[in-house]
């Protein structure tokens, strides 16, 4: 029984890329060397960069593990099996996605791949548009992780700008506190606590006291409004 549809027999939505950004590499991880050969044949049909691994620990043994876009891992592999290998993942704190497949499923391993963050459970042999579907999907939530790490990255570099002072402010302003209450707060007047708060919003790009208190949020610091 074929391990996957041919991929000119593909209908429908297939995974894209912005020709402005490098094409999504995709770390397929099988011991069954046919499976990756066709996975391999497969993902680079519709634009993909795919490396091959057969064990987890082969894997592991990559010099990074950040720059992949999604992970297809089977169940059943020698050393460390697959879903014991997405606990490995979270407590290495890698967050890229992982779609399961597997020729052994039953509902207690799709169950605790799902619970454990899978993006999707295959069985073999897997249809080749619903993996495609499934890699589209993990990429999709790739690429939001991502530009929201670097947002916080970006939120993180501004407000290491900030003195000890507007540091202060800056809290007390995500907390809700109007001028008056931080400005008694801190034992300072009020247009003091003004002119604090308008270089901490310069400083930080915020165009209103609702966009800062949202920032604030971002890093941990007080309750952010609603939306």
């Amino acid at each position: 029984m074929p391990v996957l549809i041919a991929a000119g027999q593909i209908a429908g939505k297939r995974v894209t890329n912005n020709p402005k950004i490098p094409a999504a590499l995709i770390a397929v991880i099988d011991d069954d060397k046919g499976v990756r050969d066709a996975l391999d044949g497969m993902l680079r049909s519709v634009g993909l960069q795919v490396v091959s691994f057969a064990s987890t620990q082969d894997y592991l043994d990559e010099e990074t593990l950040d720059g992949y876009g999604c992970i297809i891992l089977d169940v059943r592999l020698p050393g460390r099996g697959g879903l014991d290998f997405q606990d490995d993942l979270t407590k290495l704190n890698v967050t890229t996605p992982v779609i399961i497949i597997s020729g052994h499923a039953d509902v207690p391993m799709s169950v605790r791949a799902m619970k454990a963050g899978a993006i999707e459970f295959l069985t073999k042999p897997v249809r080749a548009q619903d993996l495609l579907d499934a890699v589209d999907a993990a990429l999709a939530q790739d690429r939001a992780a991502r530009l929201q790490a670097r947002r916080i990255a970006s939120l993180n570099r501004d407000f290491d700008t900030l003195t000890s002072r507007e540091r202060e402010v800056f809290e007390h302003v995500a907390t809700g506190l109007m001028n008056k209450q931080i400005a008694a707060v801190l034992g300072l007047s009020e247009a003091t606590v003004k002119l604090h708060r308008g270089s901490v919003m310069r400083k930080m790009s915020a165009n209103s006291i609702a966009d800062l208190v949202r920032m604030a949020d971002r890093l941990g610091y007080g309750k952010a409004l609603d939306d």
